[in-house]
């Protein structure tokens, strides 16, 4: 029988280039798409499948918020993350969050069908770079300071730190993650501590720059 595989991503046209390249394995089959995570969550109960694929960025929420719940209430269902977020800073994240696998997006049509046949074979797939930086976590250098910086950052305040980085004002970021604008100025707080910043415009700035650099504006 062939194995089943929910797609969520943000974006259509990814998602239907995912599809088409799934679609050329006669392994597998797409048994659905979500843009966000509660049609995710609605999907993967309905069809339950052998495996979703997920981006980091979706609509109004978190990919990594969506691996938890999967690895909470369908444990037996694996994860893959395919995202064009840098791996430096996410593939632990996404892995701590219960991903069996990461995948960059500008390397998804060469290896999307390998990973996916890794993961659910139960075997962990990350890009060499993730797996010597996985063994030697606490002996291997940074690969920058920014990233070093950035990689201090609990996942809520990523996620607070990037929705500055679009611009967007203290009460647009407390609406679209469902929280008060006083925890998200708090948030805000940590990350200036954490990242040794003066005060919010400079925080503001290298939040820019952040998105800026790996290409999310």
């Amino acid at each position: 029988m062939k194995k089943k595989v929910v797609i969520v991503d943000d974006h259509p046209i990814v998602r239907e280039g995912l599809k088409q390249v799934i679609l050329q394995d006669p392994q597998l089959m797409v048994c659905g798409e979500a843009e966000d995570l509660y049609s995710a969550l609605d999907q993967i109960e309905q069809e339950q499948p052998d495996i979703a694929i997920v981006d980091i960025t979706l609509k109004k929420s978190s990919g990594l918020d969506l691996i938890r719940e999967i690895s909470a209430q369908w444990p037996k269902i694996k994860t893959l993350v395919l995202s064009i977020h840098d791996e430096a800073i996410y593939a632990e994240r996404a892995l701590r969050a219960g991903a069996n696998g990461y995948v960059m997006k500008q390397q998804a049509m060469i290896n999307i069908l390998d990973a996916i046949h890794h993961v659910l074979h139960g075997e962990l797939y990350v890009s060499q770079d993730v797996s010597k930086r996985l063994l030697h976590l606490f002996h291997k250098k940074p690969s920058s300071v920014e990233n070093q910086e950035i990689s201090l950052l609990s996942n809520r305040e990523l996620q607070v730190f990037q929705l500055y980085g679009q611009g967007k004002k203290t009460r647009i970021i407390a609406g679209e993650l469902n929280i008060s604008a006083k925890t998200v100025e708090s948030h805000r707080e940590h990350i200036m501590e954490k990242l040794n910043l003066s005060d919010s415009s400079e925080m503001i700035f290298m939040a820019v720059q952040f998105m800026i650099k790996n290409n999310l504006l």
